[in-house]
């Protein structure tokens, strides 16, 4: 980790998100249909709720108890009950390929950016765009230096792109982000 993060613009939340591997591996599996300062807010309001954030606590919850805890006001995400399962699920995935160490998907064995990004693709939630969005933060802000990252996560990896939550480090960059986004969504849909 090379200093704080800063995507949420609470102060506790971003320190979790920059000491807890599996906090901003779900904060990044929450970033879908919410703000993105939400979704990364997740991990604290679970952490909090469950005196704790720990894979294999959170794999092992009852189902409904867990979909519970995240719909709770202020709930983790806008539809609580499906992300509960996905984040339970990716928890599972996390104990059962990875010893409950998310950090591991992307330190155990040296590996470097290609096979990062396999290892991400291959846990729930995380498609070909989210897991190189994840790798792009890992590298820029996380202190991930495998071999090839940049090139991996492709546009997201670019220096100064502006593209995504791998590029915000504080108000103005989330600005441009959010410019670029805009700017983005506006040009496909005038290419439909």
């Amino acid at each position: 980790m090379t200093g704080t993060l800063h995507i949420t613009g609470d102060a506790a939340a971003d320190e979790l998100l920059s000491t807890s591997p599996l906090a901003l591996l779900l904060g990044m599996l929450l970033d879908q249909q919410v703000a993105m300062e939400t979704a990364f807010s997740g991990p604290a309001k679970i952490r909090d709720r469950m005196g704790g954030l720990d894979a294999a606590a959170i794999a092992d919850d009852d189902p409904s108890g867990f979909a519970k805890l995240c719909a709770t006001p202020p709930a983790v995400h806008r539809f609580p009950g499906s992300m509960a399962a996905r984040i339970q699920a990716v928890c599972r995935a996390i104990v059962a390929d990875w010893g409950g160490d998310a950090a591991a998907i992307w330190t155990e064995g040296d590996p470097d950016g290609a096979e990062v990004l396999k290892r991400l693709r291959t846990l729930p939630g995380f498609g070909d765009q989210k897991a190189r969005i994840f790798l792009a933060l890992l590298g820029k802000q996380y202190g991930y230096d495998g071999a090839g990252w940049r090139e991996t996560a492709g546009d997201y990896g670019d220096e100064g792109s502006y593209r995504s939550v791998a590029d915000i480090v504080d108000e103005a960059s989330l600005t441009r982000v959010r410019e670029n986004k805009r700017a983005a969504k506006a040009a496909a849909k005038g290419a439909r």
